[in-house]
């Protein structure tokens, strides 16, 4: 069975992620392999900074990046096995793979959780927290379209045991 976990910005993917490996859950995480595509931090920066505010910028890097991606996440989950792995692809719905995963997982937030936590965690002004908000599907779009919603509005030991609701529910759906 082939799942997914996306969700917006600044929802909790990553902390949930790590959850979910403390489980014994295999990830595999469409951002770490971009960040292995590009491993220098001050090149995203600078890239991110661009394509975040020119959506022509954003399709072309996009175009370059997201089929390497999509096929090492596929390799992945191949090599996964029998074991559950999970690709995590913050950004599933709007490069339209969700036709790749048998169940899509989705972690929201309310959006001033997330305008706030990109802010004071990330270093954001609110200008670019509104950039990147923008630049993606608005999270109850991807709740909608998901088929089991974690939402992320409390505290991270709450988030720990959403994640262990979630691997007892994934097991039952084999």
């Amino acid at each position: 069975m082939r799942i997914c976990l996306t969700g917006g910005i600044a929802c909790g993917k990553s902390l949930l992620s790590a959850f979910l490996r403390e489980l014994g859950v295999e990830i595999v995480d469409a951002d770490d392999i971009v960040h292995e595509l590009l491993p220098d931090a001050d090149e995203r920066r600078r890239l991110a900074a661009e394509v975040f505010t020119d959506p022509v910028k954003r399709r072309a890097l996009e175009q370059r990046l997201h089929p390497i991606v999509r096929a090492r996440i596929n390799h992945a989950l191949a090599a996964a096995g029998e074991r559950l792995a999970i690709a995590v692809v913050p950004l599933l719905f709007e490069v339209q793979w969700q036709a790749d995963y048998d169940i899509i997982c989705a972690v929201v937030s309310s959006r001033e959780l997330q305008l706030e936590r990109m802010i004071s965690h990330r270093g954001y002004t609110r200008e670019e927290a509104e950039a990147r908000l923008a630049a993606q599907l608005p999270v109850e779009t991807k709740a909608e379209k998901s088929h089991y919603v974690i939402w992320n509005n409390a505290s991270a030991e709450e988030l720990r045991q959403k994640a262990q609701d979630l691997v007892v529910w994934l097991k039952s759906q084999v």
